[in-house]
């Protein structure tokens, strides 16, 4: 799979922009603040319908616009495509459309263009927090199973209900009591469903995860990914019914508890990876270089996954000023892990990687080199 171009119009700094690409490597070359991230969000958010650093939609608007405009037209080994959309400031929805067919909503479209997004904040994912881990699982698991995108929003709007059903106990334990039944069971069913995901896709990630880390270290060192369930679920030996069945003697037997903290204490939202390194906790007891390259090899590991699915089509990489974050070895491990990917990196130094097509970024303009 690779992006043919991108036509952008109103988006961040940028006023409008044509900007074509080969299927090798693309590299955006210029100084901050310049507009090479501005354009690799635009790209990204035509995958995941939204952007990896701007909270509301809004945000992405050029300042003094109504709305902002991106049509992004890709191919995979089969076809061109195209997907365009336009977004607007105040709540009105994105207006979506894939080969030109209206889309009313873009979960129905995920994974259609596909993408991995390698930026200097995942160079942290080891020693982050569990937010950052999950938001990893549910990227990566949304651009191959379609379902994972409903179950994780139906489970979101059911947490949302059953909290505000647990703040409300205190005034009217009545109705508490009367309703909080039929949210529990919905959230621990959807809570089985999408661990049931989670561990599925790690299982597949560490084959890949254990063989890129090796070949950038170049030692014995083995790490090990382990989902951690909140509600205590033995996710090695996972089975949906017991995961099930968990979830259903907490949220039907803690009611005390739970409104004591005034939320849900147990569910997805609440998981965690523990990553280990020749079994201690990476997080604490790994260099910054080591986390780096576990760090790095869950993205490669990402699009090795995408491309398994898919019939050998990798998706577009995305990578995001990295090159400057890591060390020589790791750059160089890293270019040669791109050369038959089509990948289009920004960076402020010019990279020396042959047959390279390079635009100059300065003040949302791109230069063709």
């Amino acid at each position: 799979m690779f992006c043919r171009s991108i036509h952008v119009e109103n988006f961040r700094n940028i006023d409008i922009a044509d900007v074509e690409f080969t299927p090798g490597v693309n590299i955006l070359l210029g100084n901050n603040a310049q507009g090479k991230t501005n354009l690799l969000e635009a790209i990204y958010v035509t995958s995941l319908g939204r952007s990896f650093r701007a909270q509301a939609d809004s945000d992405m608007i050029r300042f003094g616009e109504e709305s902002a405009y991106i049509k992004n037209s890709y191919s995979d080994s089969i076809r061109n495509m195209e997907i365009s959309m336009r977004v607007f400031t105040g709540r009105k929805q994105k207006r979506i459309e894939h080969n030109r067919v209206k889309i009313s909503k873009m979960s129905e479209i995920v994974g259609a263009f596909k993408v991995v997004l390698f930026s200097p904040e995942h160079l942290s994912i080891v020693k982050a927090g569990p937010s950052e881990r999950r938001s990893y699982l549910d990227v990566a698991i949304s651009q191959i199973k379609p379902m994972y995108i409903k179950a994780l929003q139906s489970y979101n709007q059911v947490l949302k209900e059953r909290n505000s059903l647990i703040k409300s106990a205190e005034e009217n334990r009545e109705n508490f009591d009367a309703t909080i039944d039929i949210w529990s069971e919905q959230l621990a069913n959807l809570s089985a469903q999408i661990t049931e995901y989670r561990i599925s896709y790690l299982k597949l990630a560490r084959k890949y995860i254990e063989k890129y880390f090796s070949e950038m270290t170049g030692d014995s060192e083995r790490p090990t990914l382990t989902y951690i369930s909140s509600a205590g679920i033995d996710t090695e030996n996972f089975d949906i019914n017991i995961c099930r069945d968990k979830y259903r003697e907490l949220y039907f037997t803690r009611h005390d508890r739970e409104i004591g903290a005034g939320s849900t204490l147990w569910g997805i939202h609440k998981d965690d990876i523990e990553i280990e390194l020749n079994g201690k906790a990476a997080r604490f007891y790994c260099s910054q270089g080591q986390q780096r390259s576990i760090a790095l090899a869950m993205k490669l590991a990402e699009g090795e996954i995408i491309k398994d699915y898919f019939g050998g089509d990798y998706p577009v990489f995305l990578l995001d000023d990295v090159f400057s974050e890591l060390d020589f070895r790791r750059r160089e491990y890293l270019t040669r892990n791109i050369l038959d990917k089509q990948v289009i990196v920004t960076c402020c130094e010019k990279l020396d990687i042959e047959d390279a097509n390079v635009y100059t970024v300065e003040n949302g303009r791109y230069t063709r080199v």
